[in-house]
């Protein structure tokens, strides 16, 4: 078996794996190597033509395939290797990684250091269970978003779809624009689950209906998909009878959620977060294993993949520091606790005595849409530590906050985070 060596190597060659092997090469690490399944660079970006990408990190607005040619040219451009085509088939607890592609065959890397960027994937049919036949023209979003921007393929003519996520949405106005009537976004929730301006740029300008608290009870049709019976649910999200209604199509798109792919992960002893589903990481995406780092939607589903570059630019910082051992050994580890209106908090634990970047950044998803409320930090003293005002909080935006490490201290052993709505004067 071929034998490699390599200081860094990322799995992943979408934006979070470009941009922590860049900023792994920037400080200071020489031999870094991505892996990367599919036979080119940028990811997801590639199949995601519309614009909106940028506006933070770039401060200009730019489609997926151009933010990513931003991160593949200087990638291009540098002493950074890569493997492209390359499935990595096993993580060993001894810093070996067994990969394979066609012109290596089944080959094995030693590495100093291991960057976790896989991605994630669409929740299928099977993961929601919907009533009814087996026809044609079921699929995701996504695998719709491939066909129609990459292979230049039309789904269908009458498409409904299940799910008011970011994907959904953006195929609505996709399909919308090639001709396809569109006859409605399916919700299950009494909310939209994507970003407000996908709502209002892909449904509301193109008069495509939203129905929420909606579901799809059943799937008709024998050898392609002849139309569904929807419903609305109650409070339990279940079907209310009598609320039936048929609606004809012949493709359904699902657009029902995102799920990190951590089979690697789980497989090599990574602690992973029941809620995100990535892995539990301090401030410098470590996971519980220390030589081993994730960042972006392997860690947990982000809105915005500015926030991804950012999140792997700590994650290549860190690593960076663990090879050219300046990283600190953790010694004082602070629990993040947050309260029941909170969904999840990343980072899930920090480190008390790393004063080395000034700020910490926090990513967190509220369970429900809110409006004037109050984002509050505290220590274990119960000592504030910040209290930010936000007008508008859901499910589908990501909030985020950096906390300044000057008010985390050695005698601090966990933080607490709540969301709350402003008490009336």
């Amino acid at each position: 078996m071929k034998k490699l060596e390599y200081d860094l190597v990322v799995i992943g060659g979408g934006p979070a794996g470009l941009a922590a092997a860049l900023e792994a090469r920037k400080n200071g690490v020489k031999k870094i190597l991505i892996c990367e399944r599919a036979p080119y660079l940028g990811g997801i970006l590639q199949q995601c033509i519309h614009n909106g990408f940028g506006l933070q990190y770039f401060k200009e607005e730019l489609t997926g395939p151009e933010y990513a040619s931003r991160f593949i040219d200087a990638v291009e451009q540098s002493d950074i290797d890569v493997k492209v085509g390359t499935m990595v088939m096993e993580i060993l607890e001894d810093k070996k990684i067994i990969a394979v592609n066609r012109e290596d065959g089944m080959f094995e890397i030693g590495t100093k250091a291991l960057i976790l960027a896989m991605g994630c994937r669409e929740r299928t049919r099977g993961a929601i269970t919907i009533p009814g036949s087996r026809p044609a023209g079921i699929m995701t979003a996504g695998t719709a978003q491939s066909y129609v921007n990459l292979e230049g393929l039309i789904p269908g003519k009458e498409v409904v779809i299940l799910g008011s996520g970011d994907i959904g949405l953006i195929m609505a106005r996709r399909l919308t624009l090639e001709g396809v009537n569109v006859k409605g976004v399916i919700e299950l929730m009494p909310y939209s689950t994507g970003l407000i301006r996908n709502k209002v740029q892909c449904l509301d300008d193109f008069n495509i209906p939203l129905l929420l608290s909606h579901s799809i009870v059943e799937v008709h049709g024998k050898d392609r998909l002849e139309g569904v019976t929807i419903a609305r649910v109650d409070q339990r999200l279940k079907p209310i009878q009598g609320t039936e209604q048929y609606v004809s199509c012949d493709t359904l798109l699902l657009s029902v959620g995102l799920i990190p792919e951590n089979e690697l992960s789980s497989k090599l002893g990574c602690e992973i977060d029941t809620v995100t589903r990535g892995p539990v990481v301090n401030e410098k995406r470590i996971t519980n294993i220390p030589w081993v780092f994730a960042c972006g939607n392997v860690l947990h589903v982000h809105d915005l993949v500015d926030n991804v570059t950012q999140e792997a630019e700590i994650a290549g910082r860190a690593a960076a520091d663990l090879i050219n051992q300046t990283a600190i050994e953790v010694e004082k580890d602070v629990v993040i606790h947050h309260d029941q209106n909170i969904g999840y908090v990343v980072p899930q634990h920090i480190d008390a005595l790393n004063n080395k970047e000034k700020t910490v950044k926090f990513f967190l998803r509220v369970k429900n849409p809110d409006e004037h409320v109050r984002l509050v930090v505290k220590d274990n003293f119960d000592q504030v530590l910040l209290n930010l005002k936000k007008t508008i909080v859901e499910p589908g935006t990501m909030v985020t906050f950096n906390l300044p490490r000057e008010l985390v201290t050695k005698d601090t052993s966990s933080i607490s985070i709540s969301i709350a709505r402003e008490q009336a004067k």
